[in-house]
């Protein structure tokens, strides 16, 4: 089993009901168990137009290898009506893994650490509140780049204990969509 940490965003249709059931998607595999969430925050678009994102992170522990678990989150990304017109874009969901354990993969489609976590509020403070203590490889505590990012604009708007209760009561997601 290992330890990885999914980032969610969304910022098209009802983004913040999306990254609930999305976590509840995550939270029906079989492969998968959720160890922790952060709260729910609103970001600025980073380098695109749009409306505001909707992002949060997800500890989870799994025994899928890294490639498996990012064909799983592509799934469920697809599930929600992901579409890919081009770099950026707005979209319904997005799954990034942002750490997978100690490692370090560099692949063409598969670069983790996440190459932008360090540089990203969106995923950098969620990640901080639910691990402050963690050691990002070949980077350091994530919590030691926090000031790099405060001048990005990210708001907390609900909190973990909100997202374990859609967890607890199983969402609105439709059951056989996440499977």
């Amino acid at each position: 089993m290992t330890v990885a940490y999914l980032g969610l965003g969304a910022n098209l249709g009802d983004a913040r009901q999306t990254l609930k059931d999305a976590v509840v998607c995550l939270a029906q595999q079989r492969t998968i168990s959720i160890l922790g969430k952060s709260s729910l925050y609103r970001t600025a678009p980073v380098d695109a137009g749009g409306d505001d994102y909707y992002n949060c992170v997800v500890k989870v522990d799994t025994a899928l290898a890294a490639r498996e678990l990012l064909a799983l989150c592509q799934k469920i990304e697809h599930h929600f009506g992901r579409e890919r017109p081009y770099r950026n874009a707005p979209r319904t969901l997005d799954i990034d893994i942002l750490l997978f354990g100690a490692d370090s993969i560099d692949e063409p489609d598969l670069i983790v650490p996440h190459p932008r976590l360090t540089k990203r509020a969106f995923a950098l403070v969620p990640l901080v509140e639910i691990e402050p203590l963690l050691d990002i490889p070949a980077c350091g505590r994530a919590d030691a780049f926090l000031a790099a990012v405060a001048h990005q604009r990210i708001e907390k708007v609900q909190t973990c204990q909100c997202l374990m209760k859609a967890l607890a009561a199983g969402g609105d997601a439709d059951k056989n969509r996440c499977r």
